[in-house]
C-alpha cells in the first residue's frame, strides 16, 4: 500500500480560540491515538491533507510531528457543512507487526461475457474492508469479471487474495451483469 508523508505541528489544548487560531493559519486540527499511546494533538497544513482526503485510494500515513514519527491510518474526518473544508481529523496509530483493517478500492478488470451479449455491468461496491499486515496490503483489489454471464454476480465471499482477509460482510455485492431490453430481444431472436 502507498505511503504518504505528513508534517504535523503540536497544538495547544483547551480553548475554542486555540482551535480557531489553528484554522485561521490554514491548518487542520488533528489527533492521533491508539496502539497503546497517549493522545497527541497536532495540526497539519490543509493543502497537504487534501492530498490524502481528495482521493479514492487508501494510504498508510507517515506522520512526522516535530521530530516524533508515527505510522497511522485515517480514521475520521469532520467536514464543514457549507464550505466542505476539513474541520478535524482523527488518525489511528499502527504497528508494522500487527494486522490492520482498512478499506481498499475495488478495480474491475476483464471483459464480461454477459456484457458482450448485451447485458449491463452494475458495480455496487467501490471499496471492501480487508485485514492484513501493512507490508501485504494492496493498493487495489482486482476483480476479474470475464466469466460473468447475464444474471451473474460476484459477492465478497467469492473473492480470495494471498496474505489478506476480506472482512466486509460476505453477502456484500461487488458487481453483477444485468439483463437489458437489447439482450432480452437478442435472446428471443436467437430462439
Amino acid at each position: 500500500m502507498k505511503h504518504i508523508n505528513l508534517q504535523g505541528k503540536l497544538r495547544a489544548t483547551g480553548r475554542k480560540a486555540d482551535v480557531k487560531g489553528v484554522r485561521r493559519e490554514e491548518r487542520v486540527p488533528c489527533v492521533i491515538y491508539g496502539n497503546g499511546m497517549e493522545n497527541v494533538l497536532f495540526s497539519v497544513n490543509a493543502k497537504d491533507l487534501a492530498v490524502l482526503t481528495d482521493t479514492p485510494f487508501s494510504h498508510i500515513i507517515d506522520l512526522d510531528i516535530e521530530g516524533n514519527k508515527y505510522l497511522a491510518k485515517l480514521q475520521d474526518v469532520q467536514w464543514h457543512p457549507v464550505t466542505d473544508k476539513a474541520l478535524h481529523v482523527d488518525f489511528i496509530a499502527l504497528a508494522e507487526d500487527k494486522p490492520v483493517t482498512i478499506s481498499v478500492p475495488v478495480k474491475i478488470i476483464g471483459n464480461s461475457e454477459g456484457v458482450k451479449q448485451g447485458g449491463k455491468l452494475a458495480v455496487s461496491t467501490r471499496k471492501l474492508k480487508v485485514c492484513g499486515l501493512i507490508a501485504n496490503l494492496p493498493d487495489e483489489l482486482d476483480v476479474d469479471i470475464t466469466p460473468l454471464g447475464i444474471g451473474s454476480q460476484i459477492f465478497a465471499k467469492d473473492l480470495h487474495y494471498d496474505n489478506i482477509q476480506i472482512v466486509s460482510p460476505k453477502g456484500t455485492l461487488v458487481c453483477a451483469v444485468r439483463a437489458t431490453r437489447a439482450s432480452a430481444a437478442a435472446a428471443t431472436a436467437a430462439e
